[in-house]
C-alpha cells in the first residue's frame, strides 16, 4: 500500500492537472477533463481508505 504521502502529491497533481484542463478547455464534459476527473475520484477514494485503516 502506498503511503499518504505519495497519495496526497498524487491528488495535488492531478488537481492541478485538472484546472488546467478547464481552463483549456472551458468545458466540463471533454473526455479529457472527464478521465482526469475519475482518476482524481480513484485516488481521492485510495486515500480515505488509506487513513481508514490508519485509524483503525
Amino acid at each position: 500500500m502506498r503511503k499518504t504521502k505519495e497519495i496526497k502529491r498524487e491528488i495535488e497533481d492531478l488537481r492541478n492537472h485538472l484546472y488546467y484542463l478547464i481552463n483549456q478547455k472551458k468545458n466540463l464534459v471533454t473526455p479529457e477533463v472527464v478521465i482526469v476527473s475519475q482518476a482524481l475520484d480513484q485516488v481521492l477514494n485510495e486515500y480515505n481508505t488509506t487513513i481508514k485503516k490508519q485509524i483503525a
